[in-house]
């Protein structure tokens, strides 16, 4: 082969290309975030009401399954009321319901979705709240 340096030296650098992203970041772990959840809004609420729709490992793993139903059920069904596991009733509202209490969209929302590189499309339709600088 005449050519034969020249095809391994592009191997080679085509080999340090593509592999670059897995060696660059060895060692490299970002850390989990934890949601604030200790709004005003919250801190305003009497202690007896400080309970989310559903419990917090619930809400972790199933939010967005949940959000996704209540759309449904609200825009398909025009039923708008949800009876929790605790039997309490909720409005099914993202804006008037779950961001009434985490109302620090940046904190709370923000840093786990872009920790888990997802990009919820909730804001095509709602209006984005906007957070008040304190």
């Amino acid at each position: 082969m005449y050519n034969a340096g020249k095809i391994i030296f592009g191997l080679l650098i085509f080999l340090a290309l593509v592999t670059f992203p897995f060696y660059n970041n060895i060692g490299k772990v970002s850390a989990k975030p934890e949601p604030k959840i200790d709004t005003p809004e919250i801190q305003k609420l009497p202690e007896n009401e400080r309970k989310c729709v559903e419990p917090k490992d619930f809400m972790r793993g199933e939010h967005m399954q949940m959000l996704n139903d209540w759309r449904d059920s609200v825009v398909r069904e025009d039923n708008g009321i949800y009876m929790s596991s605790q039997g309490k009733q909720f409005n099914m509202s993202l804006q008037n319901t779950c961001m009434k209490c985490h109302s620090n969209k940046k904190e709370f929302c923000d840093k786990c979705h872009n920790y888990m590189a997802v990009a919820p499309y909730c804001w095509t339709c709602h209006i984005q709240p906007k957070e008040n600088k304190s």
